[in-house]
């Protein structure tokens, strides 16, 4: 992809002085910094600012451009290497310290929030409902009680990396046709920290953190489903330079009962009865959450009648109350019968007489009709 033009870059005009280079140079620079710009190509944005400044910052080099442009500047290698310059380096550089920016060592050595943490909990259908108290073994790290954390063996102490000598980078002056340019790395000895462990703690290797297997009561509430998802801040990874720890995430999962299904916050019953109960009525006993409630059935049930127990379903996860408990109840017929039912359903039979009528459709159904439903 062609470069943008350097002047364009930093937006001003060929003729403009040093001042007014360095002058849009810091405005440019403050605004795609990355410690205020969030923004996904803010980085990016900032190497290309640094790269034109440092460019037209230079005699030689702005020459060279003015006159080649950007081949020239690669035909003498003055175009800066980001895999071994730091853009945060150069606006260190020109423009010092800044208040509101972190230099590449103090963003390494800034704290850092503890990675989270997943598991998952199986529930009974009525554990679900009621909620209450797991205690789970959760696998993380742990700050090592035989070093505090500090990665040295007792009685020693990290000191000072004499590579870097603390600063956890390793600058180098490399020289150019165009002038010197400072390469800086991560300090290879100290890996940025800008200490070294001499004597490493024999329990956690240095790491100040060790492995552990911890016990955690997890409070479930009442009325999660699959998929609910739990919470437990801060007892995540532990942070890195004093960071806080990461989460713990619960998920829940639930099994299926022998008798009840979920609708929402709703319990659903399936109810076999028998003919005769359907057609006489009768009181009959249903099992709920709460245990068995009684239940009259009126003379004349139909299949597929729905009674409803108000407030004896789920409890509302994040509300007051509880859905209802809805009974389908279902009419056996018989398959096999003895002689002395047969007798009276065959009596029963001669009273009801033999003739059979289609059913009418329902209004619902003609008007499920109209509309394609």
């Amino acid at each position: 992809m062609q470069k943008q033009d350097y002047y364009e870059v930093l937006g001003i005009s060929r003729t403009a002085s040093q001042d007014e280079i360095k002058s849009a140079f810091r405005s440019l620079a403050r605004q795609y910094h990355p410690d205020v710009n969030k923004s996904p190509d803010a980085e990016e944005k900032f190497k290309e600012i640094n790269e034109a400044f440092m460019v037209l910052s230079d005699p030689e080099k702005r020459s060279i451009y003015d006159r080649y442009g950007h081949e020239g500047l690669r035909s003498t290698g003055g175009v800066p290497d980001w895999n071994t310059v730091d853009p945060f380096e150069i606006f260190e550089q020109f423009f010092g310290g800044m208040s509101g920016f972190s230099n590449n060592r103090s963003r390494r050595n800034s704290p850092r929030r503890g990675e989270d943490l997943f598991y998952s909990v199986t529930l009974e259908f009525e554990e679900a409902a009621s909620g209450l108290d797991r205690e789970m073994e959760i696998i993380r790290d742990e700050t090592c009680e035989r070093c505090n954390g500090s990665g040295a063996e007792p009685g020693t102490s990290p000191v000072t990396c004499s590579t870097c000598q603390g600063r956890g980078e390793v600058r180098q002056m490399r020289q150019t046709f165009l002038g010197s340019m400072v390469q800086v790395t991560t300090c290879p000895d100290c890996g940025g920290s800008g200490r070294v462990i001499t004597d490493r703690c024999k329990t956690c290797g240095g790491h100040g953190v060790e492995r552990k297997t911890v016990k955690k009561t997890i409070p479930i509430p009442a009325g999660v489903d699959n998929g609910t998802q739990i919470r437990l801040s801060g007892e995540g990874q532990p942070g890195t330079n004093g960071g806080p720890r990461g989460n713990l995430y619960i998920e829940v999962k639930v099994k299926a009962h022998k008798f009840f299904r979920r609708r929402n916050d709703d319990v659903l019953l399936d109810l076999n009865i028998n003919i005769a109960q359907a057609a006489l009525g009768a009181e009959v006993k249903v099992p709920t959450l709460g245990g068995d409630e009684k239940l009259s059935i009126p003379a004349g049930t139909q299949p597929g009648k729905v009674f409803k127990l108000r407030h004896k379903g789920i409890p509302h996860l994040r509300a007051n109350g509880k859905g209802d408990q809805l009974v389908i109840v279902n009419v056996e017929i018989p398959n096999r019968l003895t002689s002395e039912q047969r007798e009276l359903f065959e009596q029963l039979a001669k009273t009801l007489g033999s003739e059979v009528l289609p059913q009418e459709r329902s209004f619902l159904d003609m008007l499920k009709d109209v509309l394609g439903g």
